[in-house]
């Protein structure tokens, strides 16, 4: 049985609407990471902090990977084709582990740069100046955070969750790199700069995990959460032609929803009525999944001899009596 999910799901918009939403927040990411390059590289210039390199490196990653976002939300959209009949959502699941090997290969170069500084420590300058540009890394960050998250919540993306996931760990990269700024650059404290730029690296890899983990999900058919899979068998029942549904299976695929389950029908009816049954399921279920691609199998109850790919077959618990 699956567990909780990790996020919202796909599915619940059309894929229009879905696109849309998805295409225009990639692009604000890479605007504002774009912004932040060029902001940032003045500061490291200015400043020589390992922290602010660290932060600039996380952006300039972050860049790309939205970058990466902004191609694969465009290309998961795309309809099914004579050779990906099943559509194109998948690209979102490879974009989110493109983006955890970019944060993987950021934190290791952070982590590099940071050892070094321990070892020759470096005075930093112009600290005023670098706290300037932290303090608005914040705000377009927060900002960026904050659509992101609204898209998430209206599209369940997979890709967008995993881009906002790089910019959710630069507020707290930019925060900790302003207490680095104060401490060694105020302070006198030298250490303080590369023990700063290890904490960041650390975030970045916790960053990587969430990320890559989102992508493998998806790229491995994970099942939809209980609750939303005891909501499909409830709409699929809910027109009291069908008595019951088994086998039931759900994967998500960028914005789409894949959902298959055999049909109990009763056993004398007729091959019309039958068929729109299952319609009226489908109706039913694409009302709040309307990019849902939805296959059913009729049973006829009580006479339908065990069938289909027994290596698919998931025993399923009997439903609990009401006392």
């Amino acid at each position: 049985m699956a567990h909780d999910a990790h996020g919202p799901v796909p599915g619940q918009l059309s894929i229009q609407e879905t696109a849309r939403i998805t295409r225009v927040t990639a692009m604000l990411s890479v605007s504002v990471a774009t912004v932040l390059i060029a902001i940032k590289l003045w500061a490291w210039l200015a400043s020589g902090s390992v922290a602010m390199l660290s932060s600039l490196a996380d952006s300039g990653l972050d860049a790309a990977a939205s970058l990466f976002t902004l191609a694969a939300v465009i290309y998961a959209a795309r309809p099914a084709d004579d050779e990906h009949r099943f559509g194109h959502g998948k690209a979102e699941g490879f974009a989110a582990m493109v983006q955890a090997l970019l944060v993987g290969v950021s934190a290791t170069l952070v982590a590099i740069e940071a050892v070094k500084r321990f070892m020759n420590p470096e005075p930093i300058e112009a600290s005023g100046l670098a706290l300037a540009v932290m303090g608005i890394s914040i705000a377009l960050t927060l900002a960026l955070v904050w659509a992101q998250t609204l898209a998430v919540r209206r599209t369940g993306s997979v890709a967008t969750a995993g881009d906002r996931a790089h910019y959710m760990a630069d507020l707290a990269a930019s925060a900790v790199v302003i207490v680095g700024v104060v401490g060694a650059g105020l302070l006198g404290v030298t250490w303080l700069d590369p023990l700063v730029g290890l904490i960041v690296a650390a975030w970045l890899v916790w960053s990587a995990l969430k990320v890559a983990r989102g992508g493998i999900d998806q790229l491995l058919d994970r099942e939809l959460d209980d609750t939303l899979r005891e909501r499909i068998r409830a709409l699929a029942v809910d027109g009291g032609m069908i008595l019951d549904i088994h086998q039931l299976r759900t994967r998500a695929s960028g914005p789409y929803v894949h959902i298959q389950f055999h049909a109990d029908l009763p056993a004398n009816l007729s091959l019309v009525a039958a068929h729109q049954a299952m319609v009226g399921a489908e109706q039913r279920i694409r009302q709040e999944f309307p990019s849902a691609d939805i296959l059913i199998h009729p049973d006829p109850c009580g006479a339908a001899e065990p069938h289909g790919a027994e290596g698919f077959r998931v025993d399923e618990p009997e439903p609990a009596e009401s006392s």
